[in-house]
C-alpha cells in the first residue's frame, strides 16, 4: 500500500498497475487456499503431498506478493523505484527497496 500511496502523484497509470497485479496475486492466493480447504498455517504443510501444484502455486504466489525477483510482483516495484528516481527521489527509493528487503525476511 506504501507503493502506490507514494507513486500516486507521479504517475497515476503506475498505481494503476500495481493495484491490479496486487489484486491478482492477492485473488490467487486466496482461491488456492479455498481450493486446498486451508485455515491454519500447519494445514499447509500436510496437505503438500495432496496437492503438490496448488501448494507451489500458494508459495510462489506469497513470495511474489513479497516482491522478490524475478516473481511478477517485483515489476511493480521495480517501476516505481526507476520512477522515484526520475523524479529525484532517491533517498525514499532507497529506503523503500530497504524496507521491502526487511518484510520479505520477517
Amino acid at each position: 500500500m506504501g507503493w502506490m500511496a507514494i507513486i500516486t502523484i507521479y504517475n497515476p497509470n503506475l498505481t494503476l498497475l500495481t493495484f491490479y497485479l496486487y489484486t491478482l496475486m492477492t485473488t490467487t492466493v486466496f482461491l488456492t487456499l479455498n481450493a486446498t480447504k486451508v485455515l491454519k498455517l500447519a494445514t499447509v504443510m500436510t496437505s503438500w503431498t495432496k496437492t503438490p501444484m496448488l501448494n507451489t502455486t500458494l508459495m510462489l504466489a506469497l513470495l511474489s506478493l513479497a516482491g522478490l525477483p524475478p516473481l511478477t510482483g517485483f515489476l511493480p516495484k521495480w517501476l516505481i523505484i526507476q520512477e522515484l528516481t526520475k523524479q529525484e527521489m532517491s533517498t525514499a527509493a532507497t529506503t523503500m527497496a530497504m524496507l521491502s528487503l526487511l518484510g520479505l525476511f520477517f
